[in-house]
């Protein structure tokens, strides 16, 4: 699975270097076979992937769960629809492309690419704001990488291949 997953980011990162278009066009949406639901308004997945530097990883996790994770929570039903976290099962091939992932999916794209609110929420969650920005620092510092990769899904079934 880890190789697969990062086959996938080094695929799309190329994508993203040589200018191809993430985001389909409207006519381009049925021929794809771009899952939406009954309105047209699909929802869309963000996977959120993280590398911590080696011998930190129980302190990221702790600090994530205690101030990011109930900040995500706060906006499901709303702005989010699941949420969901990875940490590889092996060791892997050696590379350590990441240590924790978590798929955040949006209502839509307007919920995945407009204001999130978290400061708000922050405020309200943690009254202690001086201790929150000091273990939200620690968690970026003890990090060796961090990069997002919003998907779009395919429905193989009723995509419709490109002419020839």
């Amino acid at each position: 699975m880890n190789r697969w997953i990062t086959s996938i980011v080094s695929t799309m990162s190329l994508w993203l270097l040589a200018g191809v278009a993430l985001a389909p066009t409207p006519d381009a949406v049925g021929r794809a076979g771009i899952l939406q639901d009954a309105e047209g308004a699909a929802e869309r997945t963000t996977w959120f992937f993280y590398r911590v530097k080696w011998g930190h990883q129980g302190e990221f996790l702790d600090l994530y769960q205690k101030n990011h994770h109930p900040i995500l929570k706060a906006q499901l039903g709303d702005r989010l629809t699941d949420i969901k976290t990875y940490v590889p099962t092996y060791h892997g091939d050696g590379r350590a492309d990441w240590t924790f992932a978590v798929a955040l999916t949006f209502r839509d794209v307007e919920a995945m690419t407009g204001p999130s609110g978290e400061a708000a929420i922050a405020r309200r969650l943690y009254p202690d704001q001086e201790r929150f920005h000091l273990e939200e620092g620690r968690r970026f510092e003890i990090l060796d990488a961090h990069w997002d990769v919003p998907l779009t899904e395919v429905n193989l079934d009723t995509r419709q291949p490109a002419s020839r």
